[in-house]
Formats: structure tokens, C-alpha cells, sequence
């Protein structure tokens, strides 16, 4: 029962910081893979604190990459724990 708790509570933070990243857009000649971006992100466990991160656009390619494999890791977590007849 914990650990379906803290999954989706893993889901439901990563779901909120994609949606603050947004979607950038696609690289072209005025999107520069080194240029620094900036989005305002809400720190978790807090409705009003929000912080500032940046990142290169290459570092936030990379980093949705990671986010969307930790993303299906949890997923098939907990896909084979609700498939598991002895909990």
C-alpha cells in the first residue's frame, strides 16, 4: 500500500514539473542547442514557492529523456506489483 502511495506521489511530482518545462520547440536556426532556457518551476510539497531553473536546450532534451524512462520504470513498477497474487 506504501509503496502504490509513494508511486503515485513520484508520478503525480513528475507530471507537474513536465508541464512546467513545456514543449521547446524543435531545433531550427534560431533554436541553438546551447542556448540557455528558463522555466519557473513549483517546488514540491508547496502551492506557493516556485524556483527558477535553466538548463541549455540540450541539457532539457536530455533531461525530459530521463524523466520519461524514470516515467515507465514507475509505470511497469507498478503494473507488475498489482499483477503480484502474494502483496
Amino acid at each position: 500500500m506504501l509503496k502504490t502511495v509513494i508511486s503515485a506521489a513520484l508520478l503525480a511530482a513528475t507530471a507537474a514539473a513536465a508541464q512546467a518545462e513545456g514543449n521547446a520547440p524543435a531545433r531550427g536556426p534560431d533554436n541553438d542547442p546551447n542556448e540557455v532556457v528558463c522555466v519557473r518551476e513549483a517546488e514540491i510539497g508547496s502551492r506557493l514557492n516556485r524556483r527558477r531553473v535553466c538548463r541549455t536546450r540540450a541539457e532539457w532534451t536530455e533531461h525530459r529523456a530521463q524523466y520519461k524512462q524514470s516515467v515507465e520504470r514507475a509505470q511497469q513498477q507498478m503494473q507488475t506489483q498489482s499483477l503480484d497474487p502474494n502483496p
